[in-house]
């Protein structure tokens, strides 16, 4: 079984879960899917890339710094 895990960004449901396979590989689903039966399957290392692009400010919109993001977490 895998155990998922939310944001503590989460608010009112609008949320996604991430949970660790025993391959490796990370699921991502989302909380508005009351079944839980779509999800996205992602390798260790995409998952790992992605954490960091997020952590680098890449995906930033304007006017959200990711210094900003860093500081309300």
């Amino acid at each position: 079984m895998i155990e998922f895990k939310t944001s503590s960004f989460c608010n009112f449901g609008d949320c996604v879960e991430v949970g660790h396979s025993p391959d490796g590989s990370v699921i991502v689903r989302d909380t508005k899917d009351a079944a839980r039966s779509t999800t996205l399957t992602f390798t260790g290392e995409e998952w790992t890339a992605f954490v960091r692009g997020v952590k680098a400010g890449e995906f930033d919109g304007p006017g959200v710094p990711a210094a900003d993001l860093a500081a309300a977490g």
